[in-house]
């Protein structure tokens, strides 16, 4: 259910949260009413009101972005894509001027067999620099998966090679060995490799077959909620290919109908519901010199998940972390490389073990180190931090405190100092900080309140920190390692500038306890016109998954704008992040387990009687709109909150935990043969009858993740109850709802549905 890089995995279901591409956000102004500050301030002054055309289908909005930016391997340069001239191009640039100082090559100087210019969509360098693979006409898959035809592009000759011999047939990712002399690709579900000084292109698996047998990426569910696709991976010698091979032939299909053709085609895909059979995911190497595979020793059950693998910095030792399929054991296994009959299996050690009475969460932030002992998350002591564990198990924590680190953002071993990001100061904030491996020297990098990331160079010499907070788009800036500015690199003035024009509502902070004590944070965007001791209906706006968080001192992009078109319509616009959402600490995350929905629509229902309760609210005009686990959310609102919402808007909702796949909803869940009240006692399926107010139900009919299948479901429950309700369908649309004007009709059918009924 989805962030950036080294995200927790806490759902599959958040590209409906992400509903722009940018995250619902909040504010860090309690007392103002004015959206202000400066040159290009948003005052309540402005004339101007938003329409659903100039958030959705126009760029008079687009924020600029420093995107894209890759660091060389000296640490002074990095190159981003670039729209130039006469097509896509790959510039260098310096780190500490942010000046360009090569275009290194052009779409219009390659031309492919047809003689026409070749468009660069991605691309990746070797390890010397000198060799460029390029993809282009990148084809989509699901979420992250896509297939694309290469090209490898020597900069010195300025010769473009085609990766493939084979004519018309697309490959996935494409990653060259780290010598530089191979270039390894998946093709139809098996594993290719190029030797580039012979030219010779060779397979290495046989038995890829769709819908059956995958070699060298993930099936849906893996892709989904590890999310990674990336299933083979190169030994640092460049000897050895450590591989997944995932059987899912035994996995039931799920098909939907596409409605684009004359006769509807069926498109078919594997998809593990909770409680059904898995994949079965073995690990092997294949040795290049020996031609031989050996699989490894991952123990004798099945039923589990292999969420990664990675070498160490031992060419012969791979580590593999083995998870139950409860996903509350975690083991990290060492299987080191040695000839032999390619049937007998490599064995393994359990090098450390990870426990966890709920759930562990599967990150990115595995790193190992010279010495091989590795850098991990944990939760451990009921807080994530780093932890540097050793490869006879001994576990030294790194950082400590009663908050969360996000992410690290890496570890420069020559100064034996850990760059990471956390919510130290709030949920609602993030920082960046550096400190030293035995722990001391923490320092706070970022400087601005708000929300901070932070990009490195390979020498962690400088780092680009992109900074916003709820009511300022991003400002970023370079930096020197000790967190001293550099340069601004974008301010986006033009951006407040234009917003400087339109009569906008300051979004602001607030927390109140519910009735059990708990304390939660919100926001709240009033009225730009808003007049003391008059009543506003009020349009929450929700997600609520597990480890998710709406309460962002961040910029919220087009969801912003949409929420402040609603607020100039003369509604309160308001966001609270209940139990289960992420950065109060694992307890309060997980508090949640073989419940879901239980707690967080107490809370939401709290939320909604405490705004009642305020001298500006009319507490029988509440409404709430959710996308995804938002629109699950919404809809047990509008049923067990039926009392205290008028109306609700549901996009794309799962409305049955059964319906869902194995590995996001069994994690929070378990299966629903162990857990049946836990998936029913908070099915809104199972509380139409309590239906009172106005609901609007949205879907895309060829969502592969939450699939239409849950609306059809919530269809009939309400017909069954005799309950009527507002449907829209979506034809051929995924999860996002993306493409053309179909955002625009979307909102604007979620606005008119707002206007009607609340």
């Amino acid at each position: 259910m989805k962030q950036l890089i080294s995200i927790t995995l806490t759902a599959g279901l958040l590209v409906g949260f992400t509903t722009s591409g940018t995250t619902q956000r909040d504010s860090k102004y309690p007392n103002s009413n004015s959206l202000s500050a400066g040159k290009g301030s948003f005052t309540k002054q402005a004339e101007k009101f938003l329409t659903n055309e100039d958030i959705w289908y126009s760029s008079d909005f687009a924020p600029e972005y420093v995107s894209g930016v890759r660091s060389m391997s000296d640490g002074e340069h990095f190159t981003t894509l670039e729209r130039g001239e006469t097509g896509m191009e790959i510039n260098k640039y310096a780190y500490k001027s942010y000046k360009k100082v090569a275009t290194i090559v052009k779409s219009g100087d390659l031309l492919g067999a047809d003689e026409k210019p070749i468009s660069i969509e991605d691309y990746h360098f070797n390890s010397l620099e000198d060799q460029i693979l390029i993809a282009t006409n990148i084809t989509p898959i699901y979420r992250h998966s896509s297939k694309a035809y290469y090209y490898i592009y020597d900069i010195k000759s300025k010769q473009l090679t085609p990766l493939s011999s084979m004519e018309g047939s697309q490959q996935s990712l494409a990653t060259f060995s780290p010598d530089g002399s191979k270039v390894g690709f998946i093709r139809d579900n098996n594993i290719w490799i190029k030797n580039l000084d012979s030219g010779k292109e060779y397979a290495i698996t046989f038995d890829g077959k769709y819908n059956h047998i995958i070699n060298g990426t993930t099936d849906w569910v893996y892709e989904e909620e590890f999310a990674f696709i990336e299933g083979f991976h190169w030994s640092p010698k460049s000897d050895k290919v450590a591989y997944y091979k995932i059987n899912e032939s035994n996995v039931k299909e799920f098909q939907m109908a596409m409605y684009g053709e004359l006769y509807p085609d069926q498109y078919r895909f594997k998809y593990p519901k909770a409680g059904e059979e898995n994949s079965l995911v073995s690990i092997h190497i294949y040795d290049l010199a020996s031609k031989k595979t050996r699989i490894c020793d991952v123990g004798q059950e099945t039923d589990q998940y292999i969420p990664r693998i990675k070498w160490t910095q031992d060419n012969n030792k791979l580590c593999i972390l083995r998870m139950n399929r409860l996903q509350n054991k975690l083991d990290f296994l060492i299987t080191t490389y040695s000839d032999g009959e390619e049937s007998v299996p490599l064995p393994h050690q359990v090098m450390y073990t990870e426990t966890d009475k709920r759930y562990v969460e599967i990150t990115d932030n595995l790193n190992f180190l010279a010495d091989n002992s590795f850098l991990w998350t944990s939760e451990q002591d009921g807080y994530n931090h780093i932890y540097q564990i050793s490869m006879n198990g001994t576990a030294q924590q790194v950082t400590s405190g009663k908050w969360d680190v996000i992410a690290l953002k890496g570890i420069d071993e020559r100064s034996g100092t850990i760059y990471f990001t956390s919510a130290e100061e709030s949920p609602t904030q993030r920082h960046v900080y550096s400190i030293k491996l035995n722990g001391k020297s923490k320092t706070k990098l970022s400087s601005k309140k708000g929300q901070n990331d932070a990009d490195f160079s390979s020498s962690f010499k400088y780092y680009i920190n992109y900074h916003s907070d709820a009511n300022t788009p991003y400002y970023i800036t370079m930096h020197q390692n000790s967190g001293k500015e550099i340069k601004v690199l974008k301010d986006n003035q033009k951006l407040k500038d234009a917003l400087g024009e339109y009569s906008l509502g300051r979004k602001e902070f607030f927390k109140f306890k519910t009735s059990e004590g708990v304390q939660l944070n919100g926001w709240w965007i009033k009225p730009p016109n808003y007049v003391a001791g008059k009543k506003y209906p009020v349009f929450m706006t929700v997600y609520g998954g597990p480890g998710a968080n709406t309460v962002n001192d961040s910029w919220g992009g087009y969801n912003f704008l949409w929420h402040q078109l609603i607020a100039q319509q003369g509604y309160v616009v308001v966001s609270v992040d209940g139990r289960g959402t992420g950065h109060r600490g694992a307890e309060f995350k997980k508090c949640t387990y073989q419940q879901l929905g239980k707690y967080e629509t107490i809370d939401q229902i709290e939320a909604a009687i405490w705004l009642g309760k305020q001298s500006f609210v009319d507490k029988t005009r509440i409404g709430i709109q959710g996308w995804s686990y938002g629109g699950y959310m919404s809809s047990l609102c509008l049923t067990k909150g039926a009392d205290f919402f008028k109306m609700a808007i549901a996009v794309a909702p799962v409305t049955n935990w059964r319906y869902y796949d194995t590995i996001y909803t069994e994690r929070y869940m378990r299966t629903p043969q162990e857990n049946a009240d836990g998936y029913d006692d908070n099915s809104p399926i199972n509380h139409v009858d309590k239906m009172r107010g106005s609901y609007l139900l949205v879907h895309g009919s060829a969502d592969d993740n939450v699939h239409y299948q849950n609306t059809m479901e919530m269809i009939n429950a309400m017909v069954k109850a005799n309950k009527q309700f507002d449907l829209f369908i979506y034809p051929d649309k995924n999860h996002g709802i993306y493409g053309g004007t179909t955002r625009l009709h979307l909102f604007t059918k979620m606005t008119d549905f707002i206007k009607a009924n609340l």
